[in-house]
């Protein structure tokens, strides 16, 4: 039972990244419509709203809803990894994770209603924190000793400036390539 409950967990895991991944690079596509003409504009916009509403409602909220549940099995079937420190420090990651899956759909309100807050180099940003978040589950479910976790967090941090830095590389890129 434990193994083909892992399974859907990781899968149901997959399934809800894809959106956690996905929703703000439309976010960002969404925010860059606007420069667009007019006609072009509202043809953008609705279809972007469509989009943004099928993936969260379709795909984002029952792959959450699957994954905490798979989890929650997986923690009544071995009941003593609640009492170790790295699942303790696990769930507060998927703690943070549900609380950006959270302020994305606030995000998704938000643009639906035209309110664009964030520019469309923000959103790339709020689009890499889902992978940090990645990056700091997996190294710890693997992982699950404090040395190599401390090694783990380092790792990330070394990790999250990079895809910062690289984001910036990139919007500078466009920059320079759209002024050519």
């Amino acid at each position: 039972m434990y193994l083909y409950v892992k399974s859907l967990h990781i899968i149901f895991i997959v399934s809800w990244f894809a959106g956690l991944f996905y929703m703000p690079r439309l976010f960002v596509y969404h925010t860059e419509a606007n420069d667009r003409p007019e006609t072009e504009r509202r043809v953008l916009f609705g279809q972007f709203v469509k989009m943004e509403g099928l993936l969260f409602r379709a795909i984002m909220v029952p792959a959450l809803w699957l994954t905490l549940i798979t989890g929650t099995t997986l923690l009544y079937l071995m009941p003593e990894w609640l009492s170790q420190g790295w699942m303790q420090i696990k769930l507060g990651f998927v703690a943070g994770l549900v609380g950006y899956h959270l302020y994305t759909r606030k995000l998704l309100y938000e643009l639906k209603a035209e309110q664009f807050r964030f520019s469309s180099l923000q959103l790339r940003l709020w689009n890499e924190v889902a992978t940090i978040f990645l990056f700091a589950i997996v190294f710890l479910v693997i992982l699950k000793s404090t040395v190599q976790w401390l090694w783990g967090v380092g790792g990330l941090l070394v990790f999250a400036v990079l895809i910062m830095s690289a984001v910036r590389l990139a919007k500078r890129a466009r920059e320079k390539r759209d002024i050519e």
